[in-house]
């Protein structure tokens, strides 16, 4: 454990450090790595699917603020899914309007969570997502959650009914702005997994605030618990064809995730609790402290012996 300790020591110094540089390099590669999953998602218009494009975009993303890579992947998207049908770029940007909208009112900070929702969706791991934002964030969080499943599951559909959509008559555009629609919104699914995702993060935000011990596992456990009540739930009322050996294993994952989350944000030992009184003119204060577990980094010192010419002319001497 100590071990442990000195190397996230080490990394926060390290962070704390080189700063000003790391922070240009995460938006860039949180940008093209989101760029990259776009383009593999649909990758239906030629001139954007390309690695140099993708770089040159995320190398510009990395001097804006985050919130321009949102719209930057949304335009994507968009563009993407104009080159084949035009209902459905004209009905996704609808939709991208309304939910940034929403986001930039309710949770304008999140910005990685919509960016890395559905990135965790194709890495079969997206319960971390609640478990985390329970955990680091607010319950407003739940509308940025919902914003990238949203995003997933819209993205997911049109891209699976893609040729059913270019076989329909040029002429039949109401027809296909209505397949569309109910196809997004008709998406039981993707109303289920929305469901669990806020239950998830009401139940983690509030465990992990309540003055017990160990109250961040507490929480991560009962939220991981929660969330695969509500899928099930869900599947058994809507039959949403949830796999639940995937949701155990994902959800497992997740819990994982979570513990690595919070040995870097909430590592405190319970054992040297201690409880505070004191008062002032009009109130008496009952206050519990749980120290943080600290170690500080080892630092290495190099001497330097320095010997003169005369001492060294002496030692040679007095062995002759």
């Amino acid at each position: 454990m100590t071990s442990l300790l000195v190397a996230k020591q080490y990394i926060k110094n390290f962070i704390a450090r080189y700063e000003v540089y790391l922070q240009p390099l995460g938006k860039f590669l949180m940008a093209f790595i989101t760029l990259q999953f776009a383009n593999s998602a649909t990758g239906y218009m030629a001139r954007l699917d390309s690695t140099a494009i993708v770089f040159v975009v995320a190398l510009m993303c990395s001097f804006m603020p985050p919130n321009f890579t949102v719209i930057v992947v949304g335009g994507f998207i968009v563009a993407h899914l104009y080159a084949v049908s035009m209902e459905c770029a004209v009905v996704v940007l609808a939709m991208f309007l309304l939910m940034f909208l929403l986001y930039f009112r309710f949770s304008p900070k999140d910005t990685l969570v919509i960016l890395i929702t559905p990135i965790c969706f194709i890495l079969k791991i997206p319960y971390v997502i609640p478990l985390t934002l329970g955990l680091l964030a607010s319950p407003l969080s739940i509308v940025s959650a919902a914003c990238g499943v949203i995003v997933y599951y819209s993205i997911t559909y049109i891209t699976s009914n893609m040729a059913t959509l270019a076989g329909m008559a040029a002429d039949d555009m109401a027809v296909r702005f209505r397949y569309v629609i109910d196809g997004v919104t008709d998406n039981r699914a993707m109303v289920v997994m929305i469901a669990a995702f806020s239950a998830t993060i009401i139940v983690v935000y509030l465990i992990r605030r309540m003055p017990i011990d160990h109250c961040w596992l507490i929480a991560t456990i009962t939220g991981s618990l929660i969330n695969i009540m509500v899928l099930l739930l869900g599947d058994l009322i809507w039959d949403t064809t949830v796999s639940v050996l995937g949701a155990i294993l994902g959800t497992a994952v997740s819990i994982g995730l979570a513990k690595v989350v919070e040995f870097f944000v909430f590592h405190v030992d319970y054992n040297r609790a201690e409880s505070v009184q004191f008062e002032d003119d009009e109130y008496y204060y009952y206050v519990k402290a749980i120290p943080k577990i600290t170690v500080a980094a080892p630092s290495r010192t190099v001497k330097k012996i320095h010997s003169s010419r005369r001492q060294i002319d002496a030692a040679r001497g007095g062995r002759n």
